[in-house]
């Protein structure tokens, strides 16, 4: 089996990430890519340092109330896609390692092809197997 991991960064961006994966679930619909074709979000806090230097919050009640809302706005998502195609599937494999990355939502993301011979490979794939 030809598997491959492609991981686009789209920082704090959710509504970006959202219509990415609604194109995502698109192609695994019209092209019968159920299984072949599977994506996770992992989404991180940035570290306390950052969103403390950004700015100061007041200790109003107010402020107290809106800052989880704040908090969801820092972190950084990732969208993680697993190809996994059979080897008399090259082609098509190919064919969606090079398309994905080139598609709207993904092109101003930075993103990464991680393949099976790849060093990253293997820390990869248990990072994808321990996503919800």
């Amino acid at each position: 089996m030809a598997q491959s991991f492609l991981v686009f960064d789209f920082g704090s961006d959710e509504e970006l990430a959202q219509q990415a994966r609604h194109r995502v679930d698109g192609w695994k619909q019209g092209f019968r890519l159920d299984k072949k074709l599977l994506l996770k979000f992992d989404r991180s806090e940035p570290p306390e340092g950052e969103g403390e230097a950004q700015g100061e919050v007041k200790a109003s009640a107010k402020s107290r109330r809106k800052k989880p809302a704040d908090t969801s706005a820092n972190e950084n998502i990732q969208l993680i896609v697993r190809l996994d195609f059979s080897d008399h599937e090259r082609l098509s494999h190919q064919r969606w390692l090079e398309r994905i990355p080139a598609e709207a939502p993904f092109k101003g993301t930075q993103s990464k092809i991680i393949r099976q011979n790849d060093a990253e490979f293997a820390g990869t794939a248990e990072r994808f197997d321990s996503l919800p």
